[in-house]
């Protein structure tokens, strides 16, 4: 199941929708559902192996690959996504599985990609490409017009998940 993710996220990275700064993809519902589906430690293993991969040189990021994507702004989404998974993961897992409790692992997950992400984003233009950003044309590209989708992702991730997690509870009890 993790190989099987780090394959679904590379699959959402190509479903885009170029958008402001930072394109719209399916990345974070994968990941999301990575979280919710395979729990923290092996959602954010799966979404490791994709940045890792990518890392390598394979061109699974948006925007290609290679260890130089570590400077491109973007990249702090990619951390996000590894930590966001595995706080999405913890919280889904963290009890019953009710809407509520998805709903508010998918939405922890989405805040820590969004800080993580715009973080890096701001740091890396202002400390390595010299060109600064300002705050509120970071969060004017980088949030406002991308956290709308990603709501919408939330909620779906949430609803797939309450629909998943009895299958694969049923699929593990029967493999053992």
């Amino acid at each position: 199941m993790v190989s099987f993710f780090a394959a679904l996220i590379t699959a959402g990275a190509y479903i885009k929708i170029p958008i402001s700064v930072c394109p719209f993809t399916l990345q974070f519902l994968c990941t999301t559902l990575a979280g919710i589906l395979l729990g923290g430690f092996q959602g954010a293993l799966a979404v490791g192996i994709y940045v890792l991969i990518g890392l390598a040189g394979v061109p699974v990021f948006t925007g290609g690959g290679g260890l130089s994507y570590v400077v491109q702004p973007t990249f702090g989404y990619l951390l996000g996504f590894i930590a966001g998974t595995f706080v999405t993961g913890r919280i889904a897992h963290g009890g019953k599985a009710t809407m509520k409790r998805l709903l508010c692992a998918s939405f922890c997950g989405l805040a820590i990609v969004y800080a993580m992400g715009m973080a890096y984003y701001w740091a890396i233009c202002r400390f390595w490409l010299g060109e600064p950003i300002g705050l509120w044309t970071l969060f004017l590209y980088c949030f406002l017009l991308a956290v709308p989708g990603d709501i919408v992702l939330c909620i779906l991730s949430a609803v797939l998940g309450k629909r998943l997690l009895p299958i694969l509870k049923r699929r593990e009890a029967m493999a053992v």
